[in-house]
C-alpha cells in the first residue's frame, strides 16, 4: 500500500473529501483521554487544516479506535455524513477488519475459530476470557491462521467477527498464545517501544457516500521482528 503521506510522523494510507485513513504508530491514541498526550485525532485535524489552509475548526470524526500499543489502520470521517454512515456499518458489522499478530507459542491448530465469553474487568483495564458464559460477558468469536513462522514465533492473521473490548489479546492469551510484548495478556517480557506485535492489518468496506469497495493494506512497522516478515513474506 503506498502512503500518501508520512508528514510529522503522520502515514496517511488514503483520503477523499468524507474519509481519511491513517497508519497508527506504536503509543498513538486514537482520541483523547485522561493522560493528556495529544491524540492522533488531534494530529490528523492539524494534517487537515494545513493541507487545505482551513480556517477555524477542522471536523473529524472518530469511527473505530485501536488499542495504545497496537498499529495499523485507523479511519476518520471527515464529514458528518460520512460519520453516521460508517457508524452504522461498524454497529452492524458490514466491514471487515484483519489483524496480523504474533505470538510465542502457536496455536494447537494451523487454523480455526476461537469463541470465548468476555468479561470486561474496568478497574484494570482487561478482559478475561470464558469457555461458557458468566454474567455481564458477552460473546467473542475470531477465526485465525498461521501465515508464516518465524525463527522463535508465528504469525496469524486474524478476522474479528464480533468487536469486543482487548478480543484478540485475551482471546489468544486464553488459548495459550499470548501476544508478543503483552505483558498485560500474560506474555514474560515487554518490547522495547512499550508496544505488542498486533497490527491491523486490512480494512475492507463500501464507502460510505460513493458506494464503492475500499480496500486498505497498512505496511507493517518496523522493527527486527516485523522487519522479518516484511523481507521474507510480503516481497
Amino acid at each position: 500500500m503506498k502512503i500518501l503521506s508520512d508528514k510529522n510522523n503522520l502515514q496517511v494510507l488514503y483520503e477523499d473529501n468524507h474519509l481519511i485513513i491513517v497508519n497508527k504508530r506504536v503509543g498513538d491514541i486514537v482520541q483523547g483521554d485522561k493522560t493528556g498526550d495529544q491524540p492522533l485525532s488531534e494530529v490528523v485535524k492539524d494534517y487537515i487544516k494545513e493541507k487545505y489552509n482551513k480556517p477555524g475548526d477542522v471536523y473529524l470524526g472518530v469511527v473505530h479506535r485501536l488499542d495504545r500499543p497496537t498499529t495499523g489502520i485507523v479511519l476518520f470521517a471527515k464529514t458528518s455524513k460520512a460519520l453516521t454512515r460508517l457508524n452504522e456499518m461498524f454497529k452492524h458489522r458490514e466491514t471487515q477488519k484483519t489483524y496480523w499478530a504474533i505470538v510465542k507459542n502457536p496455536p494447537p491448530k494451523e487454523e480455526g475459530i476461537l469463541e470465548h465469553y468476555l468479561k470486561r474487568n474496568s478497574k484494570n483495564n482487561t478482559s478475561k476470557a470464558y469457555l461458557k458464559e458468566v454474567p455481564e460477558s458477552k460473546l467473542a468469536r475470531l477465526d485465525y491462521k498461521v501465515i508464516f513462522n518465524l525463527t522463535h514465533y508465528t504469525v496469524l492473521e486474524i478476522n474479528l467477527h464480533t468487536g469486543r473490548h482487548h478480543q484478540i489479546r485475551s482471546q489468544l492469551s486464553a488459548i495459550g498464545s499470548p501476544i508478543k510484548g503483552d505483558l498485560k495478556y500474560g506474555f514474560n517480557r515487554s518490547n522495547p517501544d512499550g508496544g505488542i506485535h498486533l497490527h491491523a492489518r486490512k480494512l475492507e468496506f463500501v464507502h460510505p457516500v460513493a458506494k464503492t469497495l475500499i480496500s486498505i493494506e497498512a505496511p507493517l512497522p518496523s522493527d527486527s521482528t516485523w522487519d522479518i516478515l516484511t523481507i521474507n513474506y510480503l516481497r
